[in-house]
């Protein structure tokens, strides 16, 4: 019986890995808020959680990836995973060696949207979204940014409705 439980165990840790935290070094930073992280010598794609950050092309949209490459590139971080989205990345608080919440502190600068889709009851991500809105810190010095998933949309319905050669 016992022969039968641990391989049954052992397949249930592995296919739940991304539950548990790891540590490892930031070896890429990826448009909007994906980072690459080395664990275990593979390199993992992390969605940073709870953001919605200005994409390529969108006003303030070079600036979060240069914000975050400040923050974490080469740099051992931690990562606790929330699952993963719908492209296999998986979405995780990240966390430098100090404690400081990367999501957090680009939210705070102004830097990104906290994501109401991803992260819906997070009360600390609103606080520090409302605080760099009333403060007009980074994307909030536009009386009115576009957001990211409105950006998004304009984008799609342009290539969809471009003439086709």
């Amino acid at each position: 019986m016992k022969l039968r439980v641990l391989p049954l165990a052992l397949l249930f840790l592995l296919s739940s890995a991304e539950a548990f935290p790891f540590g490892g070094e930031v070896v890429g930073v990826l448009e909007g808020s994906t980072i690459e992280v080395v664990r275990l010598g593979k390199v993992e794609r992390i969605r940073l959680h709870g953001l919605d950050c200005p994409e390529k092309g969108q006003p303030y949209g070079g600036d979060v990836k240069q914000a975050i490459s400040a923050l974490v590139f080469a740099m051992e971080v931690t990562v606790e995973p929330h699952g993963k989205d719908k492209y296999g990345r998986i979405m995780a608080d990240v966390l430098l060696a100090d404690g400081t919440n990367v999501s957090h502190a680009l939210v705070k600068e102004g830097r990104c949207w906290w994501s109401r889709k991803s992260a819906p009851d997070n009360a600390e991500l609103e606080r520090f979204e409302l605080e760099a809105r009333e403060a007009k810190r980074g994307l909030w010095e536009d009386p009115e940014p576009i957001p990211p998933w409105e950006f998004r949309k304009t984008q799609r319905k342009q290539s969809h409705g471009a003439p086709k050669n």
